[in-house]
């Protein structure tokens, strides 16, 4: 008998994105699949047009946005599948994607994490070959913004999975959970897919990657303003606090998973970095500044944290 698979989709709305993801969701060749909606929206339509859409899913509704981290912290919790796979509402599935993507768990006890080939809209650039580190620690997407030419078509290991369409096996998420939750509400939008998988590997499991397995993707669909929609950079079209965001979260994924020899190694690109991000909030985005003050809390309590486990 096969596994059932819970499908849990963070919805704000936005540009209706999540009925086309519905729809490609409601096509998959595999089954038992279980579907969970968390309306984001706040007193929009949204949850009407998703039960018209998938009649069967469970659709929570929050009463506050709980983001992309906080949504994906509710849906399992709602969740009884012994798989997990959790979607961006900007992105559609292959019909075969989550058939293609549960057999990555067949090779290996210790994979706990798969992705497959998710490629842009005109099913031509890549999008997302799997999560890796780079050596200023920042999630890089192997392939990313790459013509498809066949130079990933190879499955194997990776570092880590993204979150536009990442598939997790239950137990593995229960074993890294931080408290009661699985992903780090904390980091709202933007590296809570790294998070989960650098501490992943902590634990000792695997990511693996499974090219059969594909989705495409809007690259910054719900996040992106409409002046913003021909951006490529994400400092580019995020606004203060997402960009905010994406800078304060980094800083908490490395003080909570990098070991302290890690640290020593990689400090000069992570300085380097840092400056050149420093300097372009200066010139550029200086309110970005000033969100970063507003989360200070954050940054200061993970770093006491990391001091108190290293004495």
């Amino acid at each position: 008998m096969k596994s059932l698979v819970s499908v849990i989709l963070p919805t704000c709305g936005k540009n209706d994105y999540f009925i086309a993801c519905l729809n490609s969701v409601s096509s998959q060749t595999y089954l038992p699949i279980e579907v969970i909606i968390i309306d984001n929206s706040i007193g929009s339509s949204v949850s009407c047009m998703a039960r018209a859409t998938f009649p069967e899913a469970h659709i929570y509704v929050s009463n506050i946005n709980l983001y992309y981290g906080g949504g994906m912290n509710k849906g399992i919790e709602l969740s009884r599948g012994e798989y997990i796979l959790c979607l961006n509402d900007d992105t559609l599935l292959d019909k075969q994607f989550i058939e293609n993507a549960m057999r990555a768990f067949s090779f290996d006890s210790r994979i706990g994490m798969a992705n497959g080939k998710i490629l842009r809209m005109d099913k031509k650039t890549l999008d997302s070959t799997g999560l890796f580190l780079t050596l200023c620690r920042t999630a890089q997407e192997r392939g990313y913004g790459e013509l498809d030419k066949g130079q990933y078509d190879k499955r194997g290991y990776i570092f880590g999975v993204s979150g536009v369409a990442a598939l997790y096996r239950k137990d593995m998420l229960d074993e890294i959970k931080e408290g009661p939750y699985w992903f780090d509400s904390r980091f709202r939008m933007f590296y809570e897919d790294m998070d989960v998988s650098w501490r992943a590997q902590r634990y000792g499991w695997k990511a693996y990657y499974m090219p059969t397995a594909l989705a495409y993707h809007i690259r910054g669909g719900t996040a992106r303003s409409n002046p913003g929609s021909r951006k490529i950079f994400a400092r580019d079209y995020l606004n203060d606090d997402l960009y905010g965001d994406l800078i304060k979260n980094r800083c908490l994924m490395i003080l909570k998973n990098e070991t302290s020899w890690g640290l020593f190694a990689h400090i000069l690109p992570i300085f380097l970095y840092d400056l050149l991000v420093l300097f372009h909030m200066i010139c550029f985005r200086p309110g970005v500044l000033m969100v970063l003050w507003r989360n200070r809390k954050y940054l200061i309590m993970a770093w006491g944290k990391r001091f108190r486990r290293a004495s």
